[in-house]
């Protein structure tokens, strides 16, 4: 066992958590999952794998992985999410990132990237992010937003990176796929209210095709066929939802103007 310890956040993933517990559990003796109130048998199924269960209810993506940051025993901590799954030549990396004692950076950062359904591996052009997800406790937190899913690393903090890729089995479907981003957009619109950010209201008209070809072609959906189109559609009305609400939001606040002219 190294000497990290191994946090995963989860509702309702009865699914899929089982692969992401089974691809780690040999690297550990601290497997915590933080559950929100999984009412598909999550619990059981992380239990049964040796996880350590606690129930949070949610509070947002940065607070739930804070709570979860102070429940881990050992000064190491990886962090997945409970549809991300660490295939063995990640795992081996990481055991011989600790095979000499110390490793010679504070925080690590990790290629994940997405895989969709009818795939077995990420496509070669896949979309992929490359954050902080090996890293000390005293090298960096979760950053406390809502939507922002960060670790907020401490300055002089020394940074590595990993060679291997977290695979991402981000959408179910297509269907699933749009109440989670709709979903999300709830709490980005709370998220601009509580940093007072305000967003021009022209840019509601022109969000949803922007979003389209940062997706489509930024993100290189196009690559992936239909299946790539659809999901490049999906995230773009995501996007229009998340200013749609937030303009909604501070409409009502201002008490139901009947003249929208000059918001902008």
């Amino acid at each position: 066992m190294l000497p990290i310890s191994v946090f995963i956040i989860a509702k309702n993933e009865a699914d899929r958590i089982g692969e992401t517990i089974r691809a780690v559990r040999d690297l550990t003796d601290d497997l915590i999952v933080v559950d929100s109130g999984s009412t598909d048998g999550t619990q059981a199924v992380a239990e049964e794998l040796g996880a350590r269960v606690v129930h949070n209810p949610w509070p947002g993506y940065g607070p739930q992985k804070r709570f979860a940051e102070d429940l881990c025993r050992h000064e190491w901590l990886l962090n997945l999410d409970a549809d991300e799954v660490v295939p063995p030549d990640l795992a081996q990396e990481i055991r011989s990132l600790f095979a000499e004692g110390e490793p010679p950076r504070n925080a690590y950062r990790i290629r994940i990237a997405e895989i969709f359904p009818g795939e077995a591996a990420p496509h070669p052009l896949a979309y992929a992010l490359v954050p902080v997800r090996l890293y000390r406790k005293d090298a960096g937190r979760y950053s406390p937003s809502l939507v922002h899913d960060r670790v907020d690393l401490n300055p002089g903090a020394k940074v590595g990176r990993l060679k291997g890729t977290v695979h991402h089995w981000s959408v179910r479907s297509l269907g699933d796929q749009i109440s989670k981003l709709n979903r999300y957009s709830d709490q980005q619109a709370v998220d601009l209210d509580i940093r007072g950010v305000s967003i021009p209201t022209w840019r509601v008209f022109f969000e949803l095709p922007a979003a389209f070809i940062k997706a489509y072609i930024g993100r290189r959906h196009l690559f992936r066929g239909t299946y790539g189109f659809l999901t490049a559609m999906n995230y773009a009305m995501s996007r229009h939802l998340r200013l749609a609400k937030h303009y909604e939001r501070r409409r009502l606040s201002q008490g139901h103007p009947q003249n929208d002219a000059g918001e902008a």
